[in-house]
């Protein structure tokens, strides 16, 4: 049988490692590789009642098609909110999606063409990246340092290349947990509007905040409608449900709403009217504060047990909210190859490799690590295990010198 002749997009988000984080096939593996938030932290009881009561009260409509904009009390409830937190936001201009992954991928279809110029934060989401590959488009990293992507490389970037889209995660970033600087937000903007490029805002971990405050986001300081912004239901409620939000401009948000049409026509209308019930009779904000307690308190314990257990030269960032801790090893480490020679085998540990959060594959001595989801328990072993394998693999590395007594 003749080779089956596919599209070149599929080899180029094959490669992406996406799959591989959901991977585990190993009853003794703890893993800070998939971003999971804690099960526990689902109210499963207050959702199974909102989905009760909406096929209590059905009247035909709850499974029938609807419009691709997304049910429009929900899109009311979450304009105001959104509003409320300062960012001034219209009803007609927020579309419900099948995550942010789909508005990420809304957005690529939007704007890119093959070998259009895209700027991503390095490192960066590995599912943007895997989105991104089946667009083509031509890459231009931009370093990652504490306060937000360096803006003085994308200003070098912007001069030596034209770019279409900037791919950005202002808020507790991932994989980094980096918060963008007010200073670096307002000069974001302002290339954007000399430079003429479309920021993509993507921000599922911004009320995840555990020991700072919020600033504003790139949408309500946007004054030209060049930014796009994502929210989600997957982080601060429960991924299953797979249901977020895209904010645009008029004259943006009515070809996405195009794009969306032809891509799935619709999210799905149960899921809308089951939150849009859950919230009608629960406090979402309520929520939001419990599920903070339970992630700022594993966040701390992971980054005091870093502290106790890592040996010398590995650093990590301590961040203030969100998801991960990002970790750096001396040069000569390549953790990819760690990861499957001894973390998996030996240490039953797993982290998410920095080769597969950057487009150009390049970096290896990096790796991100989750403490949403694992317990406390597992926080301690895996991490004591992590550290014993870096020690003795850093060790290994060390040069060896030969003395002689002449």
């Amino acid at each position: 049988m003749s080779k089956k002749r596919l599209a070149s997009r599929v080899q180029r988000t094959a490669q992406s490692g996406l799959g591989n984080i959901f991977a585990n096939g190993q009853t003794e593996l703890i893993s800070f590789a998939a971003g999971l938030p804690d099960t526990g932290s689902f109210p499963k009881a207050a959702l199974k009642q909102a989905f009760d009561q909406v096929f209590d009260n059905d009247n035909g409509e709850t499974l029938q098609y609807h419009d691709s904009l997304g049910l429009l009390p929900l899109r009311e409830k979450l304009a105001d909110r959104l509003t409320k937190q300062g960012t001034p936001t219209k009803t007609a201009e927020l579309m419900l999606t099948q995550g942010a992954q789909q508005g990420i991928d809304l957005v690529a279809r939007l704007v890119l063409n093959k070998g259009d110029g895209l700027v991503v934060e390095a490192p960066t989401y590995i599912g943007a990246l895997a989105n991104f590959d089946a667009y083509e488009p031509t890459y231009h990293e931009v370093n990652m340092e504490p306060d937000g992507m360096n803006i003085t490389q994308l200003q070098k970037v912007l001069l030596q290349h034209d770019v279409k889209l900037v791919y950005t995660i202002p808020d507790y970033q991932n994989p980094t947990g980096a918060v963008m600087s007010l200073a670096k937000r307002q000069a974001l903007l302002e290339l954007a509007n000399r430079y003429n490029f479309i920021i993509l805002e993507d921000s599922p971990y911004r009320e995840l905040c555990y020991n700072g405050h919020l600033l504003p986001t790139l949408r309500s300081m946007d004054t030209e409608g060049r930014v796009i912004s994502l929210g989600s239901f997957s982080k601060i409620l429960a991924p299953g449900l797979r249901l977020g939000w895209l904010n645009a401009d008029a004259e943006l948000f009515q070809d996405i709403v195009a794009l969306k049409a032809g891509l799935d026509v619709e999210t799905p209308n149960l899921i809308m009217q089951g939150v849009n019930t859950y919230l009608d009779t629960n406090n979402l904000d309520a929520h939001i504060q419990s599920i903070n307690k339970v992630y700022q308190e594993k966040m701390t314990f992971m980054l005091q047990c870093l502290q106790r257990e890592l040996p010398a030269g590995v650093t990590y960032t301590k961040p203030t909210g969100g998801f991960f801790i990002w970790l750096t090893v001396p040069d000569n480490i390549d953790l990819g190859q760690l990861l499957t020679d001894r973390m998996l085998p030996e240490g039953h540990v797993s982290y998410v490799p920095a080769k597969n959060l950057y487009p150009s594959k390049a970096v290896h001595n990096q790796a991100r690590l989750n403490f949403t989801n694992p317990s406390l328990a597992d926080i301690q072993t895996g991490i004591h295990r992590l550290s014993e394998i870096l020690a003795d693999t850093i060790a290994s590395k060390r040069p060896s010198y030969a003395f002689s007594n002449k």
